[in-house]
């Protein structure tokens, strides 16, 4: 992607996580052929849904993913696309997972999310306060704390 800025029709902004999961009762699975096969799967559902991955680690029992996508979108879609779609395809593809994991269950529930990029909280807070003391002598301004 050439920007750092996503432009929409009625949207303008960049939005990146730290994203986390693994794999259910931490089995060291993911290795070999099964390792390669999920980190194309998860590749193939980023790029259907306009999701850029910035660095990514398919680990034994778990997967790393920084990645960049449109306001439109929200993390617990994107992590249940994720999700879902390795899990059922890599549970057809390999049937051998079948003997750890009955229920089709190939994923733990649950992730771990974390929210990147550059700025801070102190930039903000500081650019809210700016416009506070900018407008305050109107009374347009109507303060949420």
């Amino acid at each position: 992607m050439g920007s750092n800025i996503r432009k929409g029709s009625h949207t303008v902004g960049r939005l990146t996580c730290h994203i986390v999961w693994s794999t259910k009762y931490r089995y060291k699975v993911l290795h070999g052929d099964l390792q390669i096969r999920c980190r194309e799967l998860l590749m193939q559902v980023c790029e259907s849904q306009e999701i850029e991955i910035l660095k990514g680690v398919v680990s034994s029992d778990h997967v790393h993913m920084h990645i960049e996508y449109a306001p439109k979108l929200n993390v617990s879609d994107i992590l249940k696309r994720l999700k879902g779609r390795s899990s059922r395809l890599l549970q057809q593809e390999f049937p051998e997972l079948k003997k750890r994991y009955w229920g089709n269950h190939f994923w733990a529930s649950g992730y771990g999310v974390w929210s990147t990029g550059n700025i801070t909280d102190k930039m903000v807070d500081d650019y809210l306060e700016h416009h506070r003391r900018k407008d305050s002598g109107d009374n347009t301004n109507f303060i949420l704390e």
